[in-house]
């Protein structure tokens, strides 16, 4: 009974190598004022001594948008049928920015927290969540930016408005965030023992965009290369996200499980990963 007794004074225990799951929910929700203070830091210090300040969120999309649409529209000639180019490019930014920017953000985890991770202990992944909870917040101020688009060119009769069909949005931000999340996750371990995959994974990134259906759709590619854009589990979302605004696009149930099926795998074996290594991680950096 004494020896019973003495394990529930235990407040660590310490273990000669690191599990699978070193994490509970119960102890990230103890640990939730540290993400909410790590976001608020990582969003003002993004905005810090520059010229516009949290403008840039508004600011970055749009100039994307106009440079797409000049490029793509008026000088190349793709088509957007009869849906405003603006407003179909800046569908498929929106949503974008969410992947790319969860994507590289967390690629970078133990490389830009090293000195605090090697002096501090507090469960690595937390600043994993904190930088998937300040790109949420970032998408949402843009998703806010797309709403107001859509809403004069829905006011003005250009596009057809279906409040039902609105709603299609969440999972394709749902399982977008998870495929970078997860993605992130395993760069981040690969890139902390290998400094020279940065430069890679952001020209990694940019390839990746031009088989993403984001300036145009899946059904203007021809039917002996649509398996190119149809492999990338990421083209689903982005044809339902565009579908549950306009409603075109080419939505298939079988492509839509695919990518859920390959979002809730990479989030898993990321998460592992990233706590397995957690700890290795501090010698080699």
């Amino acid at each position: 009974m004494k020896g019973h007794a003495s394990k529930e004074l235990w407040d660590w225990e310490i273990r000669p190598e690191t599990p699978w799951f070193s994490t509970s929910l119960k102890e990230l929700f103890q640990y939730k004022d540290l993400i909410i203070q790590l976001v608020r830091k990582d969003f003002l210090g993004s905005y810090q001594q520059t010229l516009l300040g949290p403008f840039w969120v508004l600011l970055q999309p749009l100039l994307t948008v106009l440079i797409y649409v000049l490029v793509f529209n008026k000088f190349i000639g793709i088509s957007t049928g009869s849906t405003p180019p603006f407003l179909f490019n800046l569908i498929g930014i929106t949503l974008w920015g969410l992947f790319s920017e969860t994507f590289l953000q967390l690629s970078k985890t133990f490389s830009q927290n090293i000195e605090i991770f090697s002096k501090v202990y507090f469960p690595r992944v937390i600043v994993a969540i904190s930088s998937l909870s300040l790109q949420i917040i970032l998408f949402g101020i843009q998703l806010l930016l797309l709403c107001c688009a859509y809403s004069y060119f829905a006011a003005t009769g250009i596009v057809d408005f279906n409040f039902a069909r609105i709603f299609l949005i969440f999972p394709a931000i749902v399982v977008t965030a998870g495929i970078a999340f997860g993605g992130g996750l395993i760069f981040s371990v690969l890139t902390a023992k290998y400094r020279d995959l940065l430069p890679l994974l952001h020209m990694l990134i940019r390839l990746l965009m031009f088989v993403c259906p984001i300036f145009y759709s899946v059904a203007m590619v021809p039917e002996n290369i649509q398996w190119v854009v149809k492999i990338n589990p990421l083209s689903s979302q982005f044809e339902l996200f565009r579908y549950s605004f306009l409603g075109s696009g080419t939505v298939e149930v079988p492509e839509l499980l695919y990518s859920g099926g390959f979002m809730i795998i990479i989030v898993l074996l990321g998460t592992l990963l990233f706590n397995k290594m957690s700890d290795r991680l501090m010698d080699v950096l």
